[in-house]
């Protein structure tokens, strides 16, 4: 057997994480083809197969579960080799944050210049999407999610509420007046909603928290779509005031009726104490404790 090369264990990790050579190729920023070549050469030099290829990507075998085992904690030693750098050379790698859609396109994208001039050497990932990737799984570096995880190899801590309220925008009001109560919101008022069974987290049915029974007749999977949706007259939307109240053709109705929600951070166990982890949690901590009027809106 020859010596094991390191380049060949990040692709058998990248593999195992993202469960397809294409995903873990762009993960690395690889070629497929390439990537397949040093998993193939890994596979011969421990003659060993280490993953079963499905229809639906690759799979583990018993083999591969052993060598997962093997390579991970080789993989946060490495990491905490790269990050004793002295405060000269500054951090360097690679930090991804998970991140719900709106919060990361409309909230943190405007910010992340900030943390980019600061660590020009960092490279930064922001994946905002309707879902979560999984730090237990090594997927994301930091994960902001709606709940805690109940269960993983992850810490977890408060980072802050946010406020949603009811909103839709002038040219809607004008055309089919403005509800006065929640039942007549229900009974008069066309609402725009997430997909019920689309939910990518429990956290986001929000349609109840205003008045039982009610659904939406425009409905998207994302938060974006719906914040257009609302400010083009399609209906009335429960929107994060940190999206709705920076946009002047929206309103909020019936505002004594919001609310609250919480932000989380999780991070793997094994690897919160990473120098580039850390400053990405400080770094979080400090822009929403600045933004707080921003989430938290004061009545």
């Amino acid at each position: 057997m020859q010596d094991l090369n390191w380049n060949d264990l990040r692709v058998f990790l990248a593999v195992a994480r993202h469960g397809q050579i294409g995903r873990a190729a762009r993960a690395l920023k690889m070629d497929p083809t390439t990537l397949g070549r040093r998993l193939k050469r890994l596979e011969e030099n421990l003659e060993r197969r280490l993953f079963e290829r499905t229809r639906e990507g690759q799979v583990l075998t018993e083999a591969g579960e052993d060598l997962l085992a093997r390579a991970e904690p080789m993989e946060h030693i490495a990491r905490q080799i790269e990050d004793e750098r002295t405060p000269e050379q500054g951090l360097s790698g690679t930090l991804r944050l998970s991140v719900s859609e709106g919060f990361g396109s409309q909230f943190l994208a405007p910010r992340m210049a900030d943390l980019a001039e600061r660590h020009p050497q960092l490279t930064l990932e922001l994946v905002a999407s309707s879902g979560f990737l999984s730090p237990s799984r090594r997927e994301a570096d930091i994960a902001v999610m709606l709940s805690r995880p109940k269960a993983g190899p992850v810490i977890c801590r408060k980072l802050s509420d946010y406020r949603l309220k009811l909103y839709a925008s002038a040219d809607y009001l004008a055309r089919h007046g403005e509800p006065r109560s929640a039942a007549e919101l229900a009974r008069d008022h066309r609402l725009v909603s997430y997909v019920p069974d689309l939910l990518y987290a429990p956290e986001l049915n929000y349609l109840d928290d205003f008045h039982s029974g009610l659904s939406g007749h425009i409905r998207s999977s994302s938060i974006n779509a719906q914040h257009r949706m609302v400010a083009a007259g399609a209906g009335v939307g429960v929107l994060p005031c940190f999206i709705a109240d920076a946009d002047r053709r929206l309103h909020a109705i019936l505002p004594e009726r919001r609310i609250e929600r919480t932000f989380w951070i999780v991070t793997h166990r094994d690897t919160h104490k990473l120098a580039r982890i850390v400053e990405g949690r400080r770094w979080l901590a400090a822009i929403v404790q600045a933004q707080r009027n921003v989430l938290l809106p004061p009545d």
